[in-house]
Order: structure tokens, then sequence, then C-alpha cells
């Protein structure tokens, strides 16, 4: 394996320099994120036989599968605000051994109750081990491989939501519901030994620097108006996706489409485009700009809402392609525009970023599942376009 540090010397190099070994370092990135937040919307793809289980609404169980979102959001805040005092290595490395714990016991957990607290402590695992990580790429990588490096990672997000519900639904569909559970346990556990193996023990560039107090920085990132928009498009895109891919699921195991748990998992191949896709978003926005490649995203993503209201199957599936490229290619481009805008103390201005981004998913579960649940999915669907468009509003703010 490779050390994702030992390329890059800051005394050695300027931030404007590209530095060797991005090829390699880039799939580590990816792979790092992939075995991080695998178990974050892997379970969207169980969600009807986890609610015949459980004997709970698909709402219900809708927010109890996305209440990691609320451990995301609390532990996103508070590693952000105690960011400069973490060491990057260790935090990553305890963040995902302790996420294999409540992750092998979601295979026993006896009722909804046990099940949303397991998930809510998965949350706060996962989003340690993924604010310590964008920081740790905000501080190690150069300016122009930023942008490169943010969107490895964000692919590798990617990636989860498509093997992972793939890998999933089979689990589920031939061994049972526990098995799955245990896997990904397993899975958490392989990403802890490849952050052990490649990233070195080095200390963050500014960490090095003295750091303010965390509240006002807090307090200073939301007064700058480029990035409190940032954090509202981070909200409002989470909210969008979960949205999306939560409440389609109940669409696809209903008549007039009925498919099988199989074919559900089959289904998520929808992501594969957007793991090409969103490899480019760093290089899009350095060519066009920011706002011109989130607005663009979001319009892609707006294209396929309709899509997903026929009964044709072919239909709802490219409506789903493109709400996953689209979503996915502005979240890239707005987690690199945090990284850049944020002058200092780009730890605390990421983890801020993140807990607005997993707040807007678990609101959006919250919302929307009231929507499906009390006026069906052409109301759900409303509810994700009305995110869609605060978005591209905000995007208004994000001058260089």
């Amino acid at each position: 394996m490779t050390d994702l540090s030992a390329p890059i010397k800051p005394a050695a190099m300027t931030m404007d320099a590209h530095s060797p070994g991005i090829a390699l370092r880039s799939l580590v990135i990816g792979l790092t994120a992939f075995l991080t937040v695998v178990d974050l919307f892997a379970t969207q793809a169980i969600l009807p036989s986890l609610t015949r289980h459980y004997g709970v609404t698909p709402a219900a169980m809708g927010f109890a599968v996305n209440a990691s979102t609320f451990g995301m959001a609390i532990a996103s805040l508070v590693v952000g605000f105690f960011s400069p005092h973490i060491n990057r290595r260790a935090g990553i490395l305890v963040s995902l051994l302790l996420l294999a714990i409540p992750t092998s016991l979601l295979a026993s957990a006896p009722n909804l109750a046990v099940f949303t607290a397991l998930r809510v402590a998965q949350g706060l695992c996962m989003a340690s081990a993924f604010a310590l990580t964008l920081a740790y790429l905000g501080e190690q990588c150069s300016a122009m491989d930023a942008g490169g490096a943010f969107a490895a990672y964000i692919t590798g997000n990617v990636a989860s939501n498509l093997f992972g519900r793939l890998i999933s639904a089979a689990l589920a569909d031939g061994f049972g519901l526990a098995w799955n559970f245990y896997v990904f346990a397993a899975l958490n556990l392989a990403g802890a030994v490849l952050v052990y193996c490649t990233i070195g023990r080095v200390r963050p560039m500014h960490a090095m620097m003295p750091a303010a107090s965390p509240l006002a920085a807090i307090i200073a990132h939301w007064r700058n108006p480029r990035l409190r928009a940032a954090f509202g498009i981070g909200f409002c895109i989470l909210f969008a996706f979960i949205g999306t891919f939560t409440f389609v699921n109940f669409v696809l195991v209903r008549p007039p489409l009925s498919l099988g748990m199989m074919d559900l998992g089959l289904v998520y191949f929808v992501f594969l485009p957007s793991v090409v896709t969103t490899l480019l978003a760093g290089k899009v926005a350095a060519r066009l700009g920011t706002r011109p490649t989130i607005w663009g995203a979001l319009a892609v993503a707006g294209l396929g809402l309709p899509l997903m209201l026929t009964s044709h199957l072919a239909e709802v599936l490219a409506g789903m392609v493109l709400v996953g490229v689209g979503t996915f290619f502005a979240q890239a481009a707005a987690t690199g525009f945090v990284g850049q805008a944020a002058t200092d103390n780009r730890g605390i201005a990421s983890g801020t970023y993140l807990a607005c981004y997993f707040c807007g998913g678990l609101v959006g579960t919250a919302v929307l599942g009231r929507l499906f649940d009390s006026f069906g999915w052409h109301a759900c669907v409303a509810g994700v376009g009305a995110a869609l468009a605060l978005a591209a509003l905000l995007t208004l703010a994000l001058k260089r």
C-alpha cells in the first residue's frame, strides 16, 4: 500500500503544485471512503424486508434506517469543533474500529428502538472518520490536487452506495438479515486496516499553527456568506438524495413494478454512472467555476424527477440515474468549495459542512416520509424538487 502523506512535503513544495503518485493515492482515498460509509445507505436496499421484519410503516422504518444521519450530524460538529487537537490518523483508525461494534449488534436488534439507537451509534463513528479524513486531505493536499482528492473521496462514497446496496441485497436474500450486518462489520475492520497501512504519522499542516478558539472559528465560518451558502447547499443535497433513494424502494416493490429482493439490489446499478462522473467534478469546477458546476448538476438531478413518476421501470431507472449523477456531482463540487473557501480552520469548516449535510438527510427522512405516508410518491418527489430549487438559489452566493 501507499502512504497517503509520503509524497507530500509541505516544506518542499508550494500549495499550487501537483504531488506525485496522485493516481495511486486517489485510489486509496476512494477505497477508504468506501469502507468508511459502506454501511450508511446499504440498508436502504433491504428497507421493505426490514419493514416486514419489525412490522412498522415505511416512514417509521425509513427514519430508523436513516437515523445514522443524526449521529453523523452530531459527530461532524463535535469533531469539527475539536479538530485542531485531534490526531488525524489515530482518530480515523479508532472510529472505524468502533464502527464495527454497532454494525454487528444490528444483526440481533430486538425492536425498532434498539435498531434506531444502533444506527445513530454507527453514524457517530462513520462521521468521525469521514470528517477527519476530509480535514486530513484539505491539510495535506496541494491546492491543485485538492479538488481531485475530494472528488476521489466522494467517488468512493458513490461506489459504496452502489456496491453496498448490492452486497446488502444479496446477503439478505441468500443468508438472511443477520449475516448482512456481520459482513458489513468485517468491511469496517478492513477499513481500519487500510488506514493503519496508508495514513502516515504526520501532523496536519494547519494544526502546526496556533488555532483560534473552535467556537470563534465556527462563528467566523457562519458569518462568511459563501460558506453559509455552501452549508445550506449541503443540507439540501442530502435532503433530496435521502427522499429519492429511501422511498423509491417502496415504489419499486409495489405494483405495477413489483420487484423482488435481488431485483431491488440490482436496480442500484443506477449509481454506476455516478462513480465515473463524480471523479470529474474537481476538474469541471476548476474549469467552469463552482457555481455553473453545481447549477448544472442540480439541473441534471431535476430532470430525473418526472421520470420517476411513471409506471415504466426503464424510465424510473433513468430518473434515478440522473438524480444520482446530479446530487453526487453537486456534493463533490460543494465539498471542494468548502475546503478552498475556508482560509483557516479547515477541519472545523469541513465538520460544520458535514453536520449541515447530514442534518439535511435526517430532516429529509422525517419530512418526506410524512409526505410519502400521507400523500404518496408524487408529493415526496415534489418535496425533493423544492430542495433542489433551494440549493440552486443558494448557489448564487458561491462567488470566488
